[in-house]
């Protein structure tokens, strides 16, 4: 096989050598055409597939990748490791309570719905929208600032910083 600078000269026959080494060694041939085929390289076509058999003769043989259930049974009747319904279920159990809420959280609360209040429809307390927009934006940035500061840093407490991650 001669080959120019870029590769072979005669694609078609470099490709089939390289089929016919991969069927001598059975890749992309079936379990039956296994039994068929004599071991060795040949360079002889494979032979014809029989036809498959019909769906009533295909549930007494073996699943098409030699042995097995059929997609059907697997699908469609009940579980072949015949497990009762009791077992294998997880009941959760019961989630702790919420915490109860701190006056920090109260007054975050406040700050958050007045500044929304005060964004959205100032007329309702009395105030223009000329004075009421900078102030709800105060009031919401209030509000995000100490929502941020309330987040706890570092590990919490009873826990040993030393002990890396624990579930």
């Amino acid at each position: 096989m001669s080959r120019g600078k870029d590769g072979p000269e005669d694609v078609d026959a470099t490709f089939a050598e390289i089929v016919a080494d991969l069927r001598a060694e059975g890749v992309g041939l079936f379990p039956e055409d296994d039994l068929e085929k004599p071991a060795g390289k040949t360079a002889e076509k494979p032979a014809e597939k029989t036809p498959r058999p019909e769906s009533s003769e295909a549930e007494s043989e073996p699943g098409w990748r030699g042995g097995g259930t059929s997609w059907d049974k697997t699908l469609f009747e009940d579980d072949p490791a015949g497990s009762s319904d009791d077992e294998g279920h997880f009941v959760p159990p019961e989630p702790p309570p919420l915490p109860r809420p701190r006056k920090g959280a109260f007054v975050v609360l406040l700050f958050f719905v007045l500044g929304l209040l005060l964004l959205i429809a100032p007329n309702l307390i009395g105030m223009g929208t000329r004075l009421g927009t900078p102030l709800g934006i105060l009031a919401l940035a209030t509000a995000i600032a100490l929502l941020l500061l309330r987040v706890r840093q570092g590990p919490p407490p009873g826990a040993d910083p030393h002990n890396g991650a624990q579930v």
